[in-house]
């Protein structure tokens, strides 16, 4: 009987916690979404321009896996804050927009590096993002 107990006990604990996980990720789809989207397209043109440079190196590549489950857990963590304690609604624009803006610079750098953009164009897009520095 009390075997039982502990099974069911156990069960409804994970049940609880994986069902709170769902409904997070499910009401915030959009930001997981984004996070994966960005990590990724930096990723692939990371090992597309590395492989044209030094070939393809495997450890490289695993740390696109590495960095979006770090991410993501980096987000869900600051969704569990917010939603936890009201008023701290910005955390996620304020944390994770910065981040999201690195990187799709960097993915604009490797699709260049990879031959996908070429070099002028990058450095229009990037003079026009950095406008305030010439002033």
């Amino acid at each position: 009987m009390q075997t039982k107990i502990t099974v069911v006990g156990i069960t409804s604990f994970c049940t609880y916690l994986c069902t709170y996980f769902l409904n997070l990720s499910m009401d915030n789809m959009e930001q997981y979404l984004a996070v994966v989207a960005v990590l990724w397209l930096d990723g692939v043109f990371g090992i597309w321009a590395g492989v044209k440079r030094e070939g393809f190196k495997t450890y490289k590549a695993l740390k696109i896996t590495k960095n979006t489950f770090t991410w993501l857990a980096i987000l869900t963590v600051i969704l569990m804050v917010e939603i936890g304690f009201p008023g701290t609604s910005w955390l996620s624009e304020t944390i994770i927009m910065p981040f999201i803006i690195f990187q799709i610079i960097s993915a604009l750098k490797n699709a260049s590096k990879a031959g996908f953009i070429k070099y002028s164009l990058l450095n229009t897009i990037l003079e026009k993002i950095d406008k305030h520095k010439d002033k």
